[in-house]
């Protein structure tokens, strides 16, 4: 039987980063930088004013009050090329450029103002709300760093060096496919033995959060004929970049993803030792798409991405940390562990440093509609046989 951190890194190890791509700005956000990003000019651009006011020569007005012409309007934006000669002011806005032979910048709350004239009542401070050229980043300098999530800050910082673009680790498309004649899709009347299809849904929104695209397939009959065709078909799909599916890799009799891919030479089927999760199974399709076959209960289905899927799609992506941010937490309550096999518990917040299971019934892999309590999962190891109320666990932060 393989060990869950085994299994974690073969299941790893199927990925690697994607090719850059040129993403426009708008489509760019989450995404992981390829290069690192300098400065082709000075940052600002030029001298520009801090403040709505007047710019003026600081020599003009050391004596105060002063009533001073103004010979121009400079709104943002301006290209105006104006000249403030002695004993002029110039009206400028936040943001304008400040006009030649200015050397500061008096605020319009501390003038009596007009568009003609003004009066400055207090002597500005030498080069008062004048923003330098280049004082944010001169030519050269390094502006991002390539390996960085791009975040709303580095969008605009992005902008500001003129990049309409950035070369990013392009977003994987993983295709999800859950299995199961039991399944019908939610809204269908339901009979006796057959079950909403939850999975197919739970599998493609965690591709989405954790970033890439979902092309979601299914619920997809018991027949390992048509799903080993469906999925050869998929692996033939250029677009996509890693198959996802739920259910039917066990050893019962309709396990029909085993029995579709068993005589394939690059997938494996493994017991890994962990509760929820036993049966497992990944690799590799003919044509090279990487496939993680996960159980078909709910919360093993969860908790497999979680530890297997998740960290994979991160590595397409480009992050150079792929797992869930972690915490230690003491737990508030105390429960049994299986024998011999790490457990992944879905756990809940009581406070900030304490934990307790999401349910009741603790980490049984069908409490699909309990799933929605948990906000961690403890991964409790091997050798633990009970977690006892104070114990400090390992939690992984499924919920912001």
């Amino acid at each position: 039987m393989r060990t869950l951190d085994e299994h974690r890194a073969v299941a790893l190890a199927l990925a690697a980063p994607l090719g850059a791509v040129e993403t426009p700005l708008a489509d760019a956000l989450g995404l992981v930088l390829a290069e690192d990003v300098r400065t082709d000019e000075p940052l600002p651009r030029w001298d520009n004013s801090a403040m709505d006011g007047y710019a003026v020569r600081r020599a003009d007005v050391l004596s105060v009050p002063v009533v001073l012409p103004v010979v121009v309007d400079l709104p943002a934006g301006s290209a105006d090329e104006a000249v403030v000669a002695q004993g002029t002011a110039a009206r400028i806005m936040t943001g304008a450029p400040i006009p030649a032979g200015a050397d500061a910048v008096v605020p319009v709350e501390e003038t009596d103002g007009g568009t003609t004239h003004v009066q400055i009542r207090v002597t500005p401070v030498p080069a008062a709300h004048v923003r330098r050229a280049g004082e944010d980043a001169v030519p050269g300098d390094l502006v991002l760093v390539a390996g960085a999530e791009l975040r709303p800050p580095h969008l605009a910082a992005l902008a500001s060096t003129g990049r309409a673009t950035a070369l990013v680790h392009r977003r994987p498309r993983i295709a999800v496919v859950s299995t199961g004649d039991e399944l019908v899709a939610p809204g269908t009347p339901v009979r006796r033995g057959q079950l909403p299809d939850s999975n197919s849904w739970l599998l493609a929104a965690a591709v989405t959060d954790a970033g890439a695209t979902a092309l979601r397939l299914g619920p997809v009959a018991d027949d390992p004929a048509a799903l080993l065709a469906l999925l050869l078909e998929l692996d033939a799909d250029e677009s996509v970049d890693g198959i996802v599916t739920s259910g039917g890799v066990s050893m019962g009799a309709f396990d029909v993803v085993k029995a579709a891919l068993l005589a394939q030479p690059g997938v494996e089927f493994v017991p890994v030792a962990v509760q929820p999760g036993k049966p497992q199974g990944l690799g590799r399709l003919p044509a090279g798409t990487p496939i993680w076959t996960l159980p078909g209960n709910p919360v093993s289905s969860f908790a497999s991405f979680e530890l297997f899927v998740r960290p994979a799609v991160r590595r397409m992506l480009g992050f150079a940390s792929v797992e869930r941010p972690a915490v230690a937490a003491v737990a508030d309550e105390g429960w049994r562990t299986p024998p011999g096999r790490a457990q992944l518990m879905p756990v809940r917040f009581v406070r900030d440093d304490r934990v307790a299971p999401a349910t009741a019934r603790g980490s049984g892999s069908h409490l699909v509609a309990r799933l929605a309590q948990a906000q961690g999962l403890a991964v409790v190891p091997a050798e633990v046989d009970e977690v006892l109320v104070g114990d400090t666990l390992h939690v992984l932060k499924v919920v912001p």
